[in-house]
């Protein structure tokens, strides 16, 4: 076995070590959780794949980086309340990481939420709750008068974000962003989470960036996007308007490789790959994600899947 073999194996098997799964009875309340609710990219459903979406866990709170298709179903099936969600951040108004955050707000609102949940992202995040509100008023005003629910409204807390820095911070966990290159949006983002025992960042989409490396530098989980480009141009092969997407999709998403530049550059103690460009593809074995972050990064790598908690 040569030298590269072994340590893709060995960094693999270090991956594997994190990822043992808890039990109800074993998991500490007190650590932070991380959830990856959906893995895909790209805004069509896939079947193996749910829409792009995050989880963390902290203090007994539910904080949701994105709302891709079927998030409030993912969160039931990774065993979260809805009605414990407290924060949603949005990294940027693509449709495979917006299209059901008011869907999850009122889903939540429906399964007992009653504490007001505050909503950040790019602008138009203020103007999309408020025109969902209004989408969904008939429905609203039904079931508040004819169920005694509480107003649902009042509980939403939207802020558009347009500035690197501080997002939040609480007795649990300090949220700070840093804007990310994903044209053609003029604003996206990436969210890094500190609490008591764990840093998170989650990149969104982007490119390779410096800025995204400066706020996961030292990081011990980095959940980074992940793109493979010749798959993408064999995928979108039979579109008449092929060569434009391609080249759109691959214009505004990290390679594999990069990847791999990005997680050594920061210095991060676990790289997860999450929002698979392509998605749909199930024949893709995990090497083909692995071996070209491999010629960079050298610590361990986990290839998500829907639900995986690490």
């Amino acid at each position: 076995m040569d030298l590269q073999r072994r340590s893709f194996l060995s960094g693999l098997a270090a991956a594997t070590l994190q990822l043992e799964p808890l039990t109800a009875q074993s998991r500490d309340p007190r650590k932070t959780r991380l959830i990856l609710l959906g893995t895909a990219g790209g805004p069509r459903p896939r079947r193996a794949r749910s829409g792009s979406a995050q989880a963390i866990v902290a203090g007994g709170q539910v904080y949701v980086v994105d709302c891709g298709d079927g998030v409030a179903r993912q969160m039931i099936l990774a065993g979260l309340r809805l009605r414990d969600l407290r924060h949603v951040l949005i990294t940027h108004h693509h449709s495979d990481h917006n299209a059901d955050f008011g869907a999850l707000l009122q889903l939540a609102w429906m399964s007992g939420l009653v504490t007001p949940v505050d909503c950040w992202g790019p602008a138009p995040t203020q103007e999309m709750l408020q025109r969902y509100l209004q989408y969904q008023q008939y429905d609203i005003a039904l079931r508040t008068g004819d169920e005694g629910r509480i107003e649902f409204a009042p509980l939403l807390k939207g802020h558009d974000l347009s500035n690197d820095g501080l997002v939040f911070a609480n007795d649990h966990v300090r949220v700070t962003a840093a804007q990310v290159p994903h044209p053609p949006l003029e604003i996206a983002f990436a969210y890094r989470f500190d609490t008591s025992d764990r840093s998170i960042v989650i990149s969104g989409d982007t490119t390779e960036s410096d800025a995204l490396v400066r706020l996961a530098t030292g990081v011990d989980v980095l959940v980074h996007e992940v793109m493979l480009a010749e798959r993408v141009k064999e995928m979108l092969s039979a579109l008449p308007n092929h060569e434009m997407l391609a080249r759109s999709v691959i214009g505004h998403h990290t390679s594999a490789e990069q990847v791999g530049r990005v997680a050594a550059k920061a210095g991060v103690k676990l790289l997860v790959l999450s929002h698979f460009v392509p998605a749909e593809d199930p024949t893709v074995p995990d090497e083909e994600w692995l071996a070209p972050v491999r010629r960079h990064f050298s610590g361990p790598v986990v290839v998500g899947r829907d639900l995986l908690e690490v």
